[in-house]
């Protein structure tokens, strides 16, 4: 129920706190969005887009961690307001997937909308407690002032009067009634016709509003229906046919998914919705949740068919053996420098696992069909594991080291997209380091000891 003036007012106060941390360089606020769009904003609600400064100018807070950490200090004491940081693309996209603005958040789904912003306000508690909880947020859905005309059906019909004319009063009187209209050039202005100000500021000003009984009688619209103030639901949201809240959340120094965990264990302890409501994770928890569950399926499969080619290829099945087993301990590299970076293991890690994988498999297969091709020419296994790692060194090195000079921009980026490029380049550039140990030391070794009696 916020006047545009205060609106404007207070996204000021915003951008002038904004201002003040050194890397912010311009702000511009807009305030609302109209109805003509794809999601319509009331004038409560506004978005102060944020310019920074060049990363090369940053000087007291240099990463985007710190930097958001600066903007939270800056408005941590903003009285009267919700805010929650985001990104322009990001928050789009979220909402377009989702229906909901926020990177995670908890849909509450069921009929009654007191009911809702109850439990609704019950969940974001629980929330709020959780480490790791920013800007935790509910969806405003009441706080519209309306004016509700209970007509007296009785009394209308005393004098002569259906419902029908009554309403068609009240509208011309207080939302106006089109008289003509000016022309200018091609262009056509409707004139309306209201009452003044004085006379519709009010319940009890439209309470005198005078509806005609009669060709010089009138009565008080006041005689004819009860009219109250009450404050009614600014939006009603629906998914699937069913109204729904959701609570909003960023996530700030953990992973999403111990998060999650940790919420969704306190929600059950904290709090018991009714029969007929339910409590739904939806943002970016749930669409690595489905696609956790599509590489569950992908990645085994992928590797069963890679054994299955190298148990066709290879000339013995042992061989084929050794070149799987080595795979765990290739893999390693990738987790131990994920811990040491303090990256959290993501969509984009499990594809630089799948990345090094292969590359860790082509290395193995190289080095062991040198050795076949050895063992062919009348060598024992173990002075063909050694001669063929010396003969491969260099290629395996190769590999090497071309997909980590690739990946070293990635592994260094800091700006926008790096959030998605960094775990990636760190999981595979550390991953080859073990890799490469392995498939130079582990797999000679393992060859000489299980397929020297062959």
């Amino acid at each position: 129920s916020v006047s545009l003036q205060e609106s404007i007012r207070q996204n000021l106060l915003v951008e002038r706190r904004l201002l003040r941390v050194p890397e912010v360089a311009e702000v511009v606020s807009r305030i609302g969005r109209g109805e003509v769009g794809a999601h319509a904003h009331p004038v409560n609600s506004g978005e102060i887009l944020v310019r920074l400064e060049p990363e090369d100018r940053w000087r007291e807070h240099r990463t985007q961690a710190a930097l958001e950490g600066a903007i939270r200090e800056v408005l941590a004491d903003l009285p009267g307001m919700r805010w929650r940081l985001t990104q322009p693309i990001e928050g789009s996209v979220a909402e377009l997937l989702e229906g909901v603005k926020a990177p995670l958040a908890v849909k509450i789904s069921g009929d009654d909308l007191d009911q809702l912003r109850d439990q609704a306000e019950r969940v974001a508690d629980v929330l709020r407690a959780v480490p790791g909880a920013a800007e935790v947020e509910v969806d405003q859905v009441g706080g519209a002032p309306q004016l509700r005309l209970d007509i007296d059906r009785a009394a209308c019909a005393r004098y002569g009067l259906n419902v029908a004319d009554v309403l068609e009063t009240v509208q011309a009187a207080v939302g106006g009634v089109e008289a003509g209209a000016v022309f200018a050039g091609t262009r056509r202005y409707p004139i309306l016709v209201r009452y003044e100000e004085s006379a519709r500021q009010d319940a009890a000003a439209i309470g005198d509003v005078r509806i005609r009984t009669g060709p010089e009688a009138t009565v008080p619209l006041a005689a004819l229906a009860s009219i109250e103030e009450v404050v009614g639901p600014r939006q009603i949201t629906r998914e699937n046919a069913q109204r729904f809240i959701a609570v909003r959340t960023n996530v700030v120094g953990r992973d999403m998914g111990s998060f999650v965990a940790e919420a969704q264990e306190r929600l059950a302890a904290g709090v018991d919705l009714p029969p007929g409501y339910l409590a739904e994770w939806v943002g970016q928890f749930r669409l690595q949740q489905q696609a956790n569950r599509r590489l569950a399926v992908v990645v085994p499969l992928t590797l069963l068919l890679i054994a299955i080619l190298l148990l066709i290829s290879m000339p013995s099945a042992r061989s084929a053996v050794v070149i799987m087993a080595v795979l765990p301990l290739a893999l390693s590299g990738g987790a131990v420098g994920l811990w040491l970076g303090g990256l959290n293991f993501s969509v984009p890690a499990t594809v630089g696992f799948i990345a090094l994988l292969g590359i860790a498999l082509g290395n193995a297969m190289v080095l062991v069909t040198r050795m076949e091709q050895r063992r062919q020419e009348g060598q024992p296994a173990a002075e063909a594991a050694s001669a063929a790692a010396v003969e491969r060194l260099r290629a395996v090195l190769m590999t090497a080291l071309t997909t980590g000079l690739g990946l070293l921009p990635l592994l260094l980026a800091t700006g926008t997209g790096s959030e998605v490029q960094r775990p990636l380049a760190v999981v595979v550039t550390a991953g080859l380091v073990s890799a490469t140990l392995v498939t130079l030391l582990v797999v000679p070794a393992l060859y000489a000891r299980f397929c020297g009696g062959r």
